[in-house]
């Protein structure tokens, strides 16, 4: 889900952003460490409560001055910030896009994150696989997911890395009630 989080962080201002007006310096330095990235975030007792995506900054300010430390050239800064983050939890339905077929399974894009929809996640009903048209379909069901397909997923595994999203694992199930595409979900509500 996506979330605002108010946060605080200590900043290294290269020396090479100093020439430049120190708040912008520091502004730079913050976006170009932050942005982009997967960090604990922790709640109000410092207790780690997840991994999230820190998707922009907004509102940075200074806190005190900024630290030299002998023997480097940059300056640290302690800064407090607001930012737009996406925080994927586990058993959390999220709508995401196709965006490629294989014959393990689909990958599906959701927010700034990738899972897998395992082949034995999609339906249920034995698939068959078309990579060269990139489409899964059921051998009873008839039903299709192609890519570039809206589909409703759940979380259900999730191994998020400090280090880059695509290093991060996410497993995706469709077989609950009121998960899938749009056509399988209305298909199962006339069954019912």
């Amino acid at each position: 889900m996506y979330i605002s989080l108010e946060d605080s962080y200590v900043v290294r201002v290269p020396p090479e952003l100093l020439n430049e007006n120190y708040d912008q310096a520091v502004l730079d330095a913050a976006r170009s460490v932050l942005e982009g990235k997967i960090i604990d975030i922790e709640n109000k007792d410092n207790v780690s409560i997840g991994k999230t995506y820190i998707i922009s900054l907004e509102n940075i300010k200074r806190i005190g001055d900024g630290s030299i430390v002998h023997g480097d050239g940059g300056v640290y800064q302690t800064i407090q910030y607001t930012a737009l983050a996406y925080y994927p939890k586990m058993q959390e339905i999220v709508d995401g896009v196709v965006k490629s077929i294989q014959k393990f399974g689909a990958f599906i894009k959701f927010g700034p994150f990738e899972g897998l929809l395992h082949i034995s996640q999609i339906m249920d009903d034995s698939i068959n696989v078309d990579l060269d048209n990139q489409i899964l379909s059921g051998k009873d069901t008839k039903f299709l997911l192609k890519a570039g397909d809206k589909i409703r997923v759940k979380i259900v595994s999730l191994n998020l890395s400090s280090s880059s999203l695509s290093d991060s694992k996410i497993g995706l199930t469709a077989k609950q009630p009121g998960l899938g595409k749009e056509d399988w979900i209305k298909n199962d509500n006339l069954k019912n």
